[in-house]
């Protein structure tokens, strides 16, 4: 928002006062007209030299009192409170050129608070939005009442003014989920920074936020460098969405970063992860594979809790599963039971894929018909670059604009 706000600079704002289709008239905190667009001027029938620089209740008397009483009332508590306050279906009548009668008139009144240079209000900008029509349309006969709205219409009126009202409201609310989901996903960004993977120019990550709903979720992805020529990747999935969701990513791929690094055995790690998420109910639940490249012994050794399986691609297209050690989510046993380990070899030229869920999951479809559009998407590009094999993989399957839950992928070519 910021951003496009920076673009419109040069905005003639005077020009797009004076565009703005429904009647804005603006007043001093004496209630003396300093300004009055167009749509205004035709709706009241008057001309500028009759409004700018007159007392608003000069040129709009109103001989019955109440309505000026009324939108007086609204407009102190604008300036005392400074704040935006859209009035109730107002009856004011305007003054017919040229004669002592009136004509009577039935607005949607909403004044806003215009801060000067040192802060306080300075100006009130008064969108008032003739809906007489509305009115004339809803009275039997066509007839105005002349005091207030009663019975049916009165219910009428006051649903056309709080349909007005929940529509401001609504606009409010998106522009502030929005905010918030802006704020978790740079929160979520900055938390998978991954130092140790400008190291690795065959490893490629890609992360992607959910785009059907305005909170992200928890998944991840780390890379992190061992002793002797060892490194090990990790993908996890936190269950719920928005920035506690986020914040417990945060803590959970914190906590398995250092637990590799100390015990460089992906059983013993995802232990640790284990015990440290039974201290947060939030962390229940949650999924992580940690895989151990081992160069030296040409070995996979990995550890699953509730997560996906990693997909072992040979340069001959061949897809193998990393299926043999899988243990429960996160935290879900009764008691903590250590977790299973298994090893898988791999030879140069292999690729190794972890993901999350939402890379393979459909609604309405089972998990095993996702898993087979991975391996054969990831058998069909095995020679590309891991770099371009990640966008190629999205893209196929479905999912390169983002889809309905997180997304994190990794791929390394061993």
């Amino acid at each position: 928002m910021k951003q496009g706000l920076s673009e419109m600079s040069d905005l003639d704002y005077v020009a797009l006062f004076e565009a703005m289709p429904a009647p804005c008239v603006v007043v001093t905190p004496d209630l003396v007209i300093a300004a009055a667009n167009p749509a205004y001027v035709e709706a009241t029938g008057k001309n500028l030299d009759e409004l700018i620089g007159r007392p608003l209740f000069d040129v709009f008397p109103d001989p019955e009192a109440s309505g000026e009483r009324n939108v007086k009332s609204s407009l102190k508590w604008v300036m005392e409170n400074g704040k935006r306050h859209t009035m109730a279906l107002q009856k004011y009548d305007v003054p017919i050129e040229g004669t002592s009668k009136f004509e009577e008139r039935w607005w949607s009144l909403i004044n806003s608070p215009v801060a000067g240079p040192d802060g306080p209000v300075e100006w009130i900008l008064i969108r008032a939005e003739d809906v007489t029509a509305f009115v004339q349309t809803h009275e039997v006969g066509h007839h105005l009442p002349t005091e207030a709205p009663t019975g049916a219409l009165a219910r009428e009126a006051e649903l056309f003014e709080r349909a007005r009202e929940l529509q401001h409201l609504n606009v409010e609310l998106s522009e502030a989920n929005i905010r918030d989901h802006q704020v978790a996903v740079t929160l979520q960004k900055a938390m998978l920074l991954t130092p140790d993977l400008e190291k690795h120019p065959d490893v490629v990550v890609r992360y992607l936020p959910a785009v059907e709903t305005m909170n992200v979720c928890g998944d991840w992805y780390d890379v992190a460098d061992l002793s002797g020529g060892r490194f090990a990747l990790a993908v996890g999935d936190v269950v719920g969405h928005g920035l506690e969701a986020a914040a417990v990513m945060g803590m959970l791929r914190s906590v398995l970063n250092a637990a590799i690094r100390a015990l460089e055995r992906p059983a013993h790690a995802l232990e640790v992860l284990g015990l440290y998420a039974r201290s947060m109910e939030s962390a229940l639940n949650s999924t992580a594979v940690k895989a151990m490249v081992d160069p030296s012994s040409g070995l996979i050794i990995y550890s699953n809790s509730g997560h996906p399986p990693p997909v072992l691609v040979h340069p001959d297209g061949q897809c193998e599963l990393l299926s043999q050690a899988l243990d429960p989510p996160l935290g879900a046993r009764p008691k903590h039971v250590p977790c299973s380990q298994a090893g898988q070899p791999y030879t140069e030229g292999d690729s190794l894929v972890l993901y999350t869920d939402g890379l393979i999951e459909r609604r309405g479809e089972d998990i095993d018909a996702g898993l087979n559009r991975l391996c054969e998407t990831l058998a069909r590009h095995r020679d590309l670059h891991p770099r371009q094999m990640a966008d190629v993989v999205l893209d196929e399957l479905g999912v390169a604009g983002g889809a309905s839950d997180d997304i994190s992928l990794i791929i390394a070519r061993l």
